[in-house]
């Protein structure tokens, strides 16, 4: 059975970051599960299936599969993802050549996208990844928010009206 409680995935590469700093800020007050990708050990896609024991992949996918909605979020690094955010994207390869029904069993997800930089406005093209790779598994992509984080933690703050669009899609009521 799925909770209708939205599981947040952090992709950054530090503990205290400016994407938790927008998730909190996003999410205040609201009831959501949380997942940090750098608390689990996963190595990148191998072509042969060879991963070391302790390779907890799939215990990330399992709590992915207990919730109906996903939000991933990852800073803009070099107008991408953050690396281990795109190498846990990279290893849903095993969700369509080993772990079919796990991969089935994403359909019909929806999933969103949190993200912030050191820019006035998130890259051209930058939930395209996000959004083609969640098609591929039939989940559905709804949209997402940018941070400005120019000014810094002190001066942040989200365009209300985006804000307020994200927040209704997530916690419809």
């Amino acid at each position: 059975m799925s909770s209708n409680k939205p599981l947040v995935i952090l992709g950054t590469a530090r503990k205290d970051s400016n994407t938790l700093f927008v998730i909190e800020n996003l999410l205040k007050g609201k009831d959501y599960a949380f997942l940090n990708l750098s608390n689990y050990e996963f190595v990148g896609y191998d072509y042969d299936n060879n991963y070391p024991e302790n390779d907890q992949f799939l215990e990330i996918v399992d709590v992915m599969l207990a919730h109906d909605k996903i939000i991933f979020a990852t800073p803009v690094y070099w107008y991408a993802m953050s690396s281990v955010m795109k190498t846990y994207f990279d290893r849903w390869s095993d969700l369509v050549r080993v772990e079919k029904p796990k991969g089935r069993a994403m359909a019909g997800k929806e999933t969103f996208l949190i993200t912030q930089g050191s820019s006035d406005h998130m890259p051209s093209g930058f939930e395209v990844p996000f959004d083609l790779s969640c098609k591929y598994l039939d989940m559905n992509f709804r949209g997402y928010i940018y941070g400005d984080m120019t000014k810094g933690k002190e001066a942040f703050s989200f365009k209300e009206e985006e804000k307020n669009e994200i927040l209704r899609k997530i916690y419809p009521i």
